[in-house]
């Protein structure tokens, strides 16, 4: 068994080969029994986000678009019909449990580039917070060659950094890592838990893809490695029958991927790590004490604003006396910072015309250098 109560944020990734069938379309049954999970899952307190791939695949069958490799346009044009047909099929089959499902396209640049990386973060943030089941794709109608990620496990990954997920299931047609090809090697093994990727792990990954999904086990040692660098603990499981989730919960064939830290410790490493700010934040004595006490960094106690950042930039705070305290990622823009210093938030809508995003800088953002007691020393 394991502890769904250990995991607050949990991604799955679904492939198109589990979803849709060449013959018969969407298979609703399937469909209906992983909505049954996801079910349970938000039962035991935990938030789900679902990566699913299958918007090409069902567009394809439903332009009836011959059976061979379809040229980018096609590809696009499947994407945009399949896509809302996908939809439809997670809003309905969420909504029997009483539960709301927001669609999110993401490209390559969403994750990468650091403005809309932030901007897609929050939108996914603000869904959960609502008690929606975001269900996220890649946005193929605009995607290029030069701009896809080309598999949804890695996107899948990117997204449970992204929003400092516990967990990421990848659900394969396969029930875990193996040391060689299930069917074709008779000493092929799988791997109940891998603590650390190898040289000697990936070489022992192939190409397990299929027709409709794309994804071997190098994109999902790809994967593996970027949710676990970031805290996220990775499993891979098979989705081929009823209630998958379900099924890795009770004790199911997987192979589970350690993390190295939880994802706030990771995030934090990351910030910590910065050799250069990109600006500079002088704050008052009582923020500098809130800040030691483990509270997030308001704009009511900044005095001064020094730099070019962006939001999303990392930026070190000082005291009045100059003293360094630490650093973290800044909620504001550089000359949105300098127009809310000091205001409290119910006066920030009235200058920015814009609801105020609290914090200067939150809490699970900022790494700490000093003390309380260090603080106080330095004002004395």
């Amino acid at each position: 068994m394991v502890d769904i109560a250990s995991y607050n944020r949990i991604v799955i990734k679904i492939g198109s080969a589990l979803l849709v069938d060449r013959a018969s379309g969407l298979k609703r049954d399937w469909l209906n029994s992983l909505a049954d999970d996801v079910a349970m899952l938000r039962s035991q307190g935990a938030e789900v986000l679902l990566v699913s791939s299958g918007a090409i695949a069902l567009g394809r069958r439903q332009l009836g678009l011959p059976n061979r490799g379809l040229k980018l346009e096609e590809s696009q044009a499947a994407a945009a019909t399949g896509q809302i047909l996908l939809a439809r099929a997670y809003s309905e089959a969420l909504g029997k449990h009483d539960l709301q499902a927001g669609q999110v396209l993401l490209t390559l640049g969403d994750t990468e580039e650091r403005r809309r990386y932030i901007n897609a973060r929050e939108t996914v943030s603000t869904l959960l917070k609502l008690g929606v089941v975001p269900i996220i794709n890649e946005n193929d109608t605009v995607a290029t060659s030069e701009i896809r990620y080309g598999d949804n496990d890695r996107l899948a990954a990117r997204v449970a950094t992204m929003v400092s997920a516990d967990l990421l299931v990848l659900l394969s047609d396969v029930d875990g890592f193996y040391s060689g090809l299930p069917g074709k090697d008779a000493e092929a093994r799988r791997f109940d838990r891998i603590e650390k990727i190898t040289p000697e792990i990936e070489a022992m990954a192939g190409d397990a893809g299929t027709e409709l999904s794309k994804g071997g086990m190098v994109t999902k040692l790809d994967a593996a490695k970027i949710a676990t660098e970031a805290g996220t603990v990775m499993a891979i499981t098979s989705g081929k029958q009823t209630n998958p989730l379900q099924s890795l919960f009770e004790g199911g064939a997987a192979t589970w991927f350690d993390a190295k830290d939880n994802p706030v410790t990771a995030r934090k490493k990351w910030i910590a790590g910065q050799m250069e700010f990109s600006g500079k934040l002088i704050i008052d004595d009582g923020a500098a004490n809130a800040l030691c006490s483990g509270k997030s960094l308001l704009p009511a106690g900044v005095r001064e604003v020094f730099g070019n950042f962006a939001r999303g930039d990392v930026i070190s705070v000082h005291s009045l006396s100059g003293k360094e305290l630490g650093c973290g990622i800044s909620s504001y823009d550089m000359e949105d910072a300098k127009k809310v210093l000091g205001k409290r938030s119910d006066e920030i809508e009235a200058l920015l015309g814009m609801t105020a995003r609290g914090a200067m800088i939150h809490r699970d953002n900022l790494v700490l250098k000093t003390s309380v007691q260090e603080v106080e020393r330095d004002d004395a």
